[in-house]
């Protein structure tokens, strides 16, 4: 498999995280001007590059940028999110539920949605835009997951809190990071800096998260705490 240099850090904490990206499109290897200790034969990674030590970070596209760009505040909100959804797949893979291999997928499309965020369009060449374009069909596929899960569950008629047990408030709690990281993608969607299919995505990916914690508590048989007015 050919191996592209791709240069943020927060996508190596991504193939971490996830493990694996999608091969049948990109087969990047996800490092940073990776140094390689030689004995005999061998070589092996260092997980640490150094160059970010001055506080600067680079894109797919060579950019070097400050680590608080909006580019890199997108990446990280985007890795959070998928450590978030692998902390609520390990309390829902305990309790047996059967749809873990969901999350598992969604993890490895936060990758593709990472690789887009990190080829901003103002400086990327078509090598660079066809190795990390986004494929729009894991949103139909959230729809459809969504739409299965609802029509087991009981109708919504009231606010309800985060709550229903650890897998269901662990997704809630993944939900809320979404929330965050499509806030932070957006700007760069509206600037033409990214695929607006990452954002669609993205928004639909929370209400994935919404609809499958309510789904975990009712599997689990644990009650949803419903908003009540302090009085």
């Amino acid at each position: 498999m050919a191996s592209v240099i791709l240069k943020p850090t927060h996508l190596r904490c991504f193939v971490r995280t996830c493990g694996l990206l999608n091969k049948r499109r990109i087969g990047i290897t996800l490092c940073l001007d990776r140094r390689y200790a030689s004995e005999g034969d061998k070589k092996i990674p260092k997980i640490y590059t150094k160059t970010g030590d001055k506080g600067f970070s680079s894109t797919f596209t060579g950019e070097r940028r400050p680590k608080e760009d909006h580019i890199f505040e997108a990446l990280g909100n985007t890795d959070e999110l998928s450590s978030a959804i692998g902390l609520a797949r390990e309390f829902c893979e305990d309790k047996g539920h059967t749809f873990t291999y969901q999350l598992d997928k969604i993890q490895c499309i936060l990758l593709d949605v990472g690789s887009d965020i990190a080829t901003p369009r103002s400086s990327a060449r078509d090598s660079h835009l066809k190795r990390t374009k986004f494929n729009p069909q894991p949103i139909a596929e959230l729809e459809t997951w969504i739409d299965k899960f609802t029509e087991e569950l009981p109708p919504l008629t009231n606010f309800i809190l985060p709550s229903g047990g650890k897998s269901s408030a662990a997704l809630h709690l993944a939900r809320t990071v979404c929330r965050r990281a499509e806030r932070s993608v957006a700007p760069i969607v509206r600037s033409g800096e990214a695929d607006p299919d990452v954002a669609k995505f993205l928004n639909r990916l929370s209400d994935y998260l919404f609809t499958v914690a309510r789904y975990a508590a009712m599997k689990e048989g644990r009650e949803e705490k419903i908003y009540k007015r302090p009085q």
